[in-house]
């Protein structure tokens, strides 16, 4: 592991650490302390969502035109700022204040690390290293990493804090992001705006070298590269499934357990059961799967995996049994550890290197936006009860696999 791949993916850890050490506590907060109604304070975790899915294809244009350091070093600082405005907040408008600058931190900092993790995967591999994705699968395994011990290190902050322990919460969470962004000024090597091309291509993919041209002509530009790079989209309609088929886990494993047991007082375990299978399991299933998988093969592997949840799921449903939720839960989690790697280590194929954090965000955003239009859906579909709702959703990852493009003909071979 080169010393870039190192910092990258422990500031991928400690970010997680920060966010999540809150995060869990936001509702409880927003209700409780400061009596906010349940209406607005699903407003506030929507707003909170928008502000940093939504907007990662910003972040990815500023990480393409200015390099990935000051991008980095902003939402790093922003994101400080907006724990601190988070703790003080009284009102509410205060608090959409704060959680809004905490999404738009996000929407800074994750693609900017998010293409720069993988430009050097891509450099590591063509000298020789491994193939990209088992950098790309250790990125994804601190990341999980952090969100596996930021609860618990939230819940001792909360627990010791007495009547200001949310409070205590966001300056520690603050406090860690500030790490971060010294670890970044000094470690993080400066750039040029482009990044390193390894190679100095510019990838394959549908007009990408059109869009090049016109790179500098803002958002329109930006636009036309993406809507038109046709290879690109297929994968972010995979991607897309994927992604909405992981929200399950907030949102069908809960009423899962709700109906079978009476409670979700299973959840949490749960939860930390994802994580630690992601922890430890992600580099040897990397190592399996690239021996006989091609990044597009791992990626409809990934995503026939999880549509086995679903079935699982859907097949093993009982009264009083965790059965079905622990199934669902591992199969959903082997299916992300292989998807998500092999998604990110076919973007600079598709996208090229000049335009990687415009096309990383911009996976990001489409599918962010997809599965927050699809929320009401399904949770409506989700209503019916019985074993028709996993066996719908289950279907959507098997299109997926059918969208995922093939290997670019200039992807590097093995």
């Amino acid at each position: 592991m080169t010393p870039l791949g190192r910092l990258l993916i422990g500031s991928q850890f400690a970010f997680n650490v920060g966010f999540f050490a809150v995060l869990p506590y936001l509702a409880e907060h927003l209700a409780g302390t400061l009596g906010l109604g349940g209406a607005l304070v699903g407003l506030v975790l929507g707003l909170r969502t928008f502000s940093q899915q939504g907007l990662f294809v910003v972040g990815g244009v500023l990480t393409d035109r200015y390099g990935p350091r000051p991008v980095v070093l902003a939402g790093c600082a922003l994101r400080a700022a907006g724990f601190c405005w988070l703790a003080e907040a009284s009102s509410a408008g205060t608090v959409v204040g704060a959680v809004v600058l905490v999404g738009f931190a996000a929407a800074l900092f994750s693609p900017a690390v998010e293409s720069e993790i993988t430009r050097e995967a891509l450099r590591v591999e063509r000298a020789g290293g491994p193939r990209r994705t088992r950098t790309l699968a250790r990125f994804s395994a601190g990341g999980q990493a952090g969100a596996l011990v930021g609860p618990v290190a939230g819940a001792l902050l909360v627990a010791r804090g007495g009547d200001g322990a949310f409070r205590t919460a966001c300056f520690a969470g603050a406090a860690v992001f500030l790490l971060v962004l010294v670890a970044h000024a000094r470690l993080m090597p400066r750039k040029d705006g482009n990044g390193d091309g390894g190679d100095g291509s510019d990838g394959g993919g549908d007009g990408t070298r059109a869009g090049a041209a016109a790179g500098g002509e803002g958002a329109v530009a930006a636009g036309r590269l993406v809507l038109g790079n046709r290879r690109f989209l297929r994968l972010a309609g995979a991607y897309t499934a994927y992604l909405l088929a992981y929200n399950q886990l907030y949102l069908a494993l809960p009423a899962e357990l709700e109906r079978s047991t009476g409670s979700q007082a299973a959840l949490g375990w749960l939860f930390a059961l994802s994580a630690a299978l992601v922890v430890c399991g992600s580099g040897a299933l990397e190592r399996r799967a690239a021996a006989r998988l091609s990044h597009a093969g791992m990626a409809r592997a990934g995503l026939l995996v999880v549509s086995g949840a679903f079935a699982g799921a859907a097949l093993l449903r009982q009264p009083g049994g965790v059965g079905a939720a622990v199934v669902f839960t591992v199969l959903l989690t082997v299916g992300q550890m292989l998807v998500l790697p092999a998604t990110r280590a076919m973007l600079p194929d598709l996208a090229g290197h000049r335009h990687l954090g415009l096309f990383t965000g911009a996976l990001s955003s489409l599918a962010g936006t997809a599965v927050l239009a699809a929320g009401a859906p399904v949770g409506a579909l989700l209503d019916l009860g019985g074993a028709l709702p996993w066996l719908v959703l289950g279907a959507l990852p098997l299109l997926g696999a059918g969208l995922v493009p093939a290997a670019s003909p200039r992807a590097p071979r093995r």
